[in-house]
């Protein structure tokens, strides 16, 4: 091995770099130019992420002022709140994403009192959770008198006018069944707050979850046969803080093939440190033309896997790539350095470029991964060159001393 070589082999890793990057960018460039648009066609057939309000009461009372008359308004708070929502997650896939679609089955009893000693009208307003969306089987009573939504009701949410006696309570049941995407949301008002006598029970009927950012996690947790009952009650809260489930995504086979192009120049690098460890070792010190090719076969197989997941599914493409790679890579070096060194060096990709792209597959474990897979190659290599003399085997060697292959 001499430094020309080094110098070529040096030269391949770099270009082949230069070209892991330019199609991990093509593949983000191609995953968010259509990320928007794509998002948009998902929330016009599904629907939209679900930001469901407590409702809001006020009370209008009429208050003499001298001579004239006043109207006065008085926002109140709720007395009571029993929120039970179902949640049912279905993935759907469009272009190089997955979303998480959910079905909602929202059922809710309010309650308020009437804290004046007069007799006042209420009005209660009930916020739609989302716009663009369908709302079926909807219900909205206000003391036992149903309330139809129509136009006058606004865009967002259905006013219902009700007169309350003094210290009298008034129930308010909405329910309906509907669609989301991502996350569900419900809020307590826009700002900071004081919540009475509350309970929300949300039944999953999945396993995996998370809560969305700023928002206050479940009293309790239950698993259930399919999924989980979560669990939110409150005697007297104050806070500005929301209640939010946030359903788990699959992964996204646009910035998975692109995040493991990124990472490939490592795995080459491990990949040729080991060729150049095996071949000084054997004697099959290989041409910089041989790595040119081997840095091709495994350019190929991001190449292979970054267009195959547009039609087939994820681990499908990942294993006719992996299969694709390895084999020009074993019956290369077969042809050009013998079926032992051939063997030697496709047990190095099998770990190096295929179960280290496979870690990608297990978010928040890459790092790990690939850090106890390096130890151990290291581990093997120190053992398998501990006794070697490494003095003769980068001394130089007169023409015509190596031995043919």
């Amino acid at each position: 091995m001499t430094v020309w070589r080094l110098i070529g082999i040096i030269f391949i890793f770099i270009c082949t770099t230069i070209a892991w990057g330019l199609l991990g960018t093509s593949i983000m460039v191609r995953t968010d130019s259509g990320y928007t648009q794509l998002n948009r066609q998902v929330e016009d057939l599904w629907g939209s992420e679900h930001y469901q309000k407590a409702p809001t009461i006020t009370l209008k009372t009429i208050q003499k002022d001298g001579d004239r008359e006043k109207e006065v308004i008085t926002p109140i708070e709720l007395e009571s709140s029993n929120v039970q929502v179902d949640l049912g997650l279905e993935h759907r896939r469009k272009g190089l994403l997955w979303y998480s679609t959910y079905d909602v089955d929202f059922d809710a009893l309010y309650t308020f009192k009437n804290p004046l000693d007069t007799r006042a009208e209420g009005t209660v307003t009930f916020f739609f959770p989302a716009t663009g969306t369908i709302y079926d089987a909807f219900e909205f009573r206000v003391d036992d008198v149903e309330i139809t939504p129509n136009a006058d009701n606004g865009y967002e949410g259905i006013h219902a006018v009700v007169a309350v006696p003094p210290h009298g309570q008034v129930t308010i049941h909405a329910a309906y069944k509907s669609r989301g995407l991502d996350n569900w949301h419900y809020s307590f008002s826009d700002g900071i707050t004081t919540v009475k006598n509350f309970s929300l029970k949300a039944v999953t009927d999945f396993t995996e979850y998370d809560f969305p950012p700023q928002t206050i996690s479940p009293s309790t947790k239950t698993p259930t046969q399919n999924g989980w009952k979560l669990e939110w009650t409150f005697n007297n809260l104050v806070s500005d803080f929301d209640i939010g489930v946030q359903m788990p995504s699959k992964l996204n086979p646009g910035p998975l093939a692109s995040r493991m192009s990124y990472f490939a120049p490592v795995s080459l690098l491990f990949f040729f440190t080991t060729l150049l460890v095996l071949g000084a070792v054997n004697d099959r010190n290989l041409h910089p033309m041989h790595y040119f090719f081997l840095g091709a076969s495994f350019f190929s197989f991001h190449v292979l896997f970054a267009y195959l997941v547009d039609h087939l599914l994820l681990e499908l493409s990942f294993i006719i790539a992996a299969i694709v790679s390895m084999a020009l890579v074993a019956t290369y070096l077969y042809r050009a350095a013998g079926s032992r060194f051939a063997l030697w060096v496709s047990g190095a990709q099998l770990v190096f470029l295929v179960l280290f792209s496979y870690a990608f597959f297990f978010e928040g474990y890459t790092g790990l991964v690939i850090t106890i897979g390096a130890i151990l190659t290291l581990a093997l290599m120190m053992q398998l060159t501990a006794k070697v003399d490494w003095t003769e085997v980068f001394r130089k060697k007169q023409p015509g001393s190596q031995a043919a292959d």
